[in-house]
């Protein structure tokens, strides 16, 4: 029941996630998105000031912390809301997938177990065939998969 419940959450994360596959791809601007959106906008610092209640000192700071990425996410949204933007925000896995991400560490965790348990058997002159390893491999790939354990993470 509780490895079924973890699955759905997985799924249903992967799902949300999948959103923003392809605006990984988008590289924020250099100067940074309140400078880059206020300037396309055509909208000067004072402007934008008066409509947050601040100085347009204030605005060209919070620009130059968000193209340091030292902004808060509070300052992001209030300066995005002024210009009546919105901050889409994610933490997304690099290349995959939460599934693929959890299979590859599952996958390299059960080679490892699968190897240590292998080699021990070896030294008793009881070694397993490719076949039987490869199997025993995707057996506990499997198995981590399902369970899920908090010890998958504990590695890089």
């Amino acid at each position: 029941m509780k490895s079924t419940k973890k699955r759905l959450a997985v799924e249903q994360l992967d799902q949300k996630l999948g959103a923003f596959k392809e605006a990984q791809h988008v590289v924020r601007p250099d100067k940074g998105w309140l400078f880059s959106i206020r300037t396309t906008l055509n909208m000067t610092l004072s402007q934008l000031a008066k409509r947050m209640n601040t100085t347009p000192q204030n605005i060209k700071a919070a620009e130059s912390r968000e193209s340091n990425g030292n902004i808060t996410l509070n300052a992001l949204n209030e300066a995005a809301a002024a210009m009546e933007m919105k901050v889409v925000y994610a933490v997304v896995p690099k290349e995959t997938s939460l599934n693929t991400l959890i299979h590859q560490k599952a996958a390299l965790l059960a080679t490892q177990i699968v190897s240590r348990t292998s080699a021990s058997m070896k030294l008793e002159d009881q070694e397993n065939t490719k076949l039987r390893l490869a199997k025993a491999i995707q057996d506990k790939t499997e198995e981590i998969e399902e369970e899920l354990p908090r010890y998958l993470w504990e590695s890089n």
